[in-house]
């Protein structure tokens, strides 16, 4: 049987082990390199305004013009970091010039414009649109960039795609639709609505677990009710 004076010890090192844990823990980092790979339905424990936005904030042109210049010499991550920073005379002169194709990839093959789309820079995208990036566009998890701009409700965003011929029933290697992914977050409510008042959303397509977009909205208790005010609507119009 274990001694209360050692039990304390150990209770003593795993606060320590936690703390230095914390300390060490990047939530934001993590959360900035592999917010794609975030599975549906997540929900994070962070509220209110994050450090990342401060730090945003705080960056000087300065600190832009000192990152563009690291990459100077490889156009292709450029083009990438600057759709993604809002950075639209870098992604203008870069294309006019040809120093980057428009659809370049990353390592995970993200475009320019997936980047733009869960980043939220519309300026971006009808640039990126306007200058010929692929809106079908498929990463190597099969995302398109509507569902990028739907996994961070950027409805505007999604519009914008969606008014430009993007596949709102495009299915990724899970088979999630767009729907799917607004369906599970807590914060996509007017990505939702803009979903599911398409004329062409299909909202009985089933990913790999045989979930439509409804059944994870009931499962995860968010929203479940858009799906029925639509369905009366439908029911209400149809003879």
């Amino acid at each position: 049987k274990m001694s209360k004076d050692k039990q304390i010890d150990e209770e003593d090192d795993d606060s320590e082990q936690f703390e230095d844990f914390m300390e060490n823990f990047n939530q934001l980092e993590l959360l900035e390199t592999h917010r794609h790979l975030i599975p549906v339905g997540t929900q994070s424990c962070w509220s209110g305004q994050s450090d990342d936005d401060d730090d945003e904030q705080e960056r000087s042109e300065e600190w832009y013009e000192m990152q563009e210049k690291k990459m100077e010499k490889n156009p292709e991550k450029l083009l990438l970091w600057a759709a993604e920073n809002n950075r639209l005379s870098t992604v203008k002169r870069l294309l006019s010039e040809k120093l980057a194709p428009v659809n370049a990839r990353d390592e995970d093959e993200y475009t320019p414009l997936h980047r733009a789309a869960y980043s939220g820079h519309l300026e971006i995208a009808h640039e990126l649109v306007a200058q010929g990036a692929d809106i079908h566009a498929q990463t190597v998890d099969g995302w398109t960039p509507l569902h990028s701009a739907c996994k961070w409700n950027n409805t505007k965003m999604a519009a914008f795609l969606l008014q430009q011929g993007a596949d709102i029933n495009a299915q990724t290697n899970g088979l999630l639709t767009p729907l799917h992914i607004a369906a599970g977050n807590k914060n996509s409510r007017e990505t939702l609505e803009l979903l599911l008042m398409n004329r062409y959303v299909k909202p009985d397509l089933k990913n790999n677990l045989d979930e439509t977009a409804l059944d994870i909205a009931r499962r995860t208790d968010i929203y479940h009710y858009l799906f029925e005010i639509v369905e009366d609507c439908i029911n209400a119009v149809s003879p």
